[in-house]
């Protein structure tokens, strides 16, 4: 049986790095708003306690302005310094 994937909190900090970053300068809300997802989801999400799905992913790299392959960049970055 397949194992179901751990949350990767590097996605999660990747998000909430972007979201601050000061062109975007984006609350929670006004991210999840944009993405069209929950807070709460949104808050899990950051917080590297659940995994988006594709389309998830895709609406909240848009939000973020991002390419999913820059997030997903970006969260390997992050993931890469806690080697």
């Amino acid at each position: 049986m397949k194992q179901p994937l751990e949350p990767q909190p590097a996605l999660g900090a990747a998000v909430r790095a972007r979201r601050q970053e000061p062109d975007l300068n984006l609350s929670q809300d006004a991210l999840a708003a944009k993405a069209g997802v929950s807070v709460s989801h949104l808050s899990r999400l950051e917080n590297g306690e659940v995994n988006p799905t594709w389309g998830t992913m895709r609406q909240i790299a848009a939000a973020l302005e991002l390419s999913v392959a820059e997030l997903a960049a970006r969260s390997e970055a992050l993931a890469n310094t806690d080697d």
